[in-house]
């Protein structure tokens, strides 16, 4: 109460003073020159309070305006993430209900307590129950000890951070038996440590003539390499067991079972006179069937070091097909390379032979080297990117700006793309902290005269702003979903002259 009237305290004291100086000068003339003083000394130390006063009220307000403004600000953006949030979790809605309803796998998702925290209506249905049985539930308390013993069996791999693949038979409720090809995938929080694990599950019926033995599970767990393998199984054992094993990969190299697909990666600026990308994707034939998800087969390869024969065969294939089917003058075509093929020397061999049996053009191919790969294995990669560039191919980052070593790999090898994480470029409109990352990313490589590729590009508002930060290119659902190799010239027509994006018919993924 003394703070708020102090202030009329001051200013009456002061009235007062001012009052008896003004009644002295009128009527009492004779009044001593030292009272005069003392008052005239007073009234000035009176205002000299009232103004000290005005100018710590004033700051105060100043303070207090500041801080509505930026408390105003703060709620306005939380408003904007909440709108985003909801709209978010609504699209998240309608595409988990899509996987819950048409992925041909049992996919469901545990914490590291074993409870489950996801399941889609396949592995509902396997065990005859509902949602609510099964929700934040033991895996032992609803489902039976045949159908947990894998899992127990291989717990502690899986929590360490291993991806787990087996194959076994299963009885349905009812009985009847299937064959099982399991996935146990680790799942990683943002700080790297394991916040729980999925497992897939694809059941098929067995069939009289398959049998699947220990043998066969040792075989999709224990890495061999392609003579090994070969040798070991038997020709009619290896053609009759519908599995996917170390054996069965190395002749689906060997005999090109892959479906190879391709993702359009187009230049953001309508004006940029900049050739489109295409980016390689390959899928096996199980794949194409239902037998397995989209890219479950990849870990396999990589566990059974098989990627530089599969690296070669999809470099070989699209090599080939460039050089007789390709009309684009002005595309290129990316592939990804493993880690283990940046430390294959036969693979620069092959590539150089292929080129020119061909006679195709060096600069028609680029390869993509993960971030990760780029600083674990920096030599062999070093060493790769310089052959690749003396033959006359292009090199792409990828990964690229999800972690402090991304810089560094920029002092040490020359690329001609970046290739941001999905993570930076999903996030940048609602944080700032990545929009000013992207930022700096994009004004380094502009330096360093890199061309820069924004990948998961889903929706016009992150295109736009893509484009007003000058970004390359744009990599997504949103500018084109992969297609099969052979329907490049038909997206072409469909596409237009045009060789960029254009942000009024961007189709969200």
């Amino acid at each position: 109460m003394i703070n708020s009237i102090k202030f009329y305290i001051s200013a009456g004291v002061a009235l007062v003073l001012a009052t008896f100086l003004l009644l002295i000068d009128l009527f009492f003339e004779d009044t001593a020159g030292h009272w005069i003083v003392m008052l005239w000394i007073g009234l000035f130390s009176v205002i000299l309070i009232l103004l000290g006063q005005l100018v710590h009220a004033n700051k105060l307000i100043r303070n207090y305006s500041e801080q509505l403004t930026a408390s105003k600000e703060r709620l306005t953006n939380e408003i904007k993430h909440r709108l985003w949030a909801e709209k978010t979790t609504a699209e998240s809605k309608v595409k988990s209900q899509y996987v819950d309803e048409n992925i041909p796998v049992m996919l469901a998702y545990f914490n590291t307590e074993q409870r489950c925290r996801y399941h889609n209506s396949l592995f509902r249905k396997w065990f005859g129950l509902t949602p609510d049985k099964i929700d934040g539930l033991l895996l032992s308390e609803f489902a039976g000890k045949e159908f947990t013993a894998s899992i127990s069996e291989h717990i502690d791999a899986i929590l360490s951070g291993k991806t787990v693949h087996e194959e076994r038979i299963l009885k349905s409720t009812k009985g009847f038996p299937y064959i099982f090809i399991e996935q146990y995938i680790p799942h990683l929080d943002n700080k790297g440590r394991i916040a729980g694990f999925y497992t897939l599950h694809t059941p098929r019926a067995q069939e009289k003539h398959l049998v699947v033995s220990r043998k066969s599970q040792q075989t999709l767990t224990e890495p061999h390499n392609l003579m090994s393998v070969s040798q070991n199984i038997p020709p009619n054992e290896s053609d009759s067991r519908d599995s996917i094993t170390a054996s069965r990969i190395a002749q689906a190299i060997d005999s090109g079972k892959f479906n190879v697909y391709c993702q359009k990666i187009v230049p953001v600026d309508k004006n940029a006179l900049l050739p489109i990308q295409y980016e390689i994707l390959i899928r096996m034939l199980e794949e194409e069937n239902n037998l397995m998800p989209p890219g479950s087969f990849l870990p396999l390869v990589d566990q059974f070091g098989l990627m530089p024969q599969l690296d070669s065969w999809v470099t070989g294939y699209v090599i080939d097909w460039i050089a007789k089917c390709c009309q684009e003058e002005r595309s290129f075509f990316c592939l990804n390379i493993a880690k283990d093929t940046l430390r294959d020397k036969k693979f620069i061999t092959f590539l150089e032979e292929k080129l020119k049996k061909t006679q195709l053009t060096a600069s028609k191919l680029c390869f993509e080297i993960e971030e990760n790969d780029a600083h674990s294995y920096s030599e062999d990669a070093i060493s790769f990117i310089d052959a690749i560039r003396k033959i006359g191919c292009l090199v792409t980052l990828c990964g690229f700006g999800q972690s402090a070593v991304s810089m560094d790999l920029l002092k040490q090898m020359k690329f001609d793309h970046l290739k941001i994480d999905g993570s930076i470029i999903c996030n940048m409109l609602h944080d700032d902290e990545d929009m000013t990352r992207l930022k700096g990313i994009n004004q380094i490589a502009r330096r360093l005269s890199i061309k820069t590729i924004a990948e998961l590009v889903e929706t016009r508002e992150t295109l736009a702003k893509l484009n007003e930060i000058g970004i390359h290119y744009a990599q997504g659902f949103g500018i084109a979903r992969p297609c099969p190799l052979h329907e490049i010239e038909d997206v072409a027509m469909r596409s237009g002259a045009g060789s960029a994006v254009d942000a009024e018919k961007i189709s969200v993924g």
